[in-house]
């Protein structure tokens, strides 16, 4: 099982502001600054990370931070 705090801060990570206060039900789309190149970003880092690809479809239909976080935990063979 992923760290949540780490995972959320790697999230965090992303941004050139890193946000404060995210919490795994966090709305990502919401948060400050997002766009698609952090989109491309979180998907690059969630490859090197965690050898985990998600595809376009899957950050899509994730509405916050816990979708994402839930498909990667799922998939991490760390």
């Amino acid at each position: 099982m992923l760290d949540e705090k780490q995972f959320i801060q790697n999230f965090a990570d992303q941004f050139d502001d890193e946000p404060e206060g995210l919490t795994l039900e966090t709305k990502f789309r919401d948060i400050a600054g997002w766009s698609s190149i952090i989109a491309l970003s979180e998907m690059a880092m969630y490859d090197e990370e965690y050898n985990v690809i998600l595809s376009a479809n899957e950050m899509e239909n994730a509405n916050c931070i816990a979708d994402i976080y839930n498909i990667v935990n799922k998939r991490y063979q760390g």
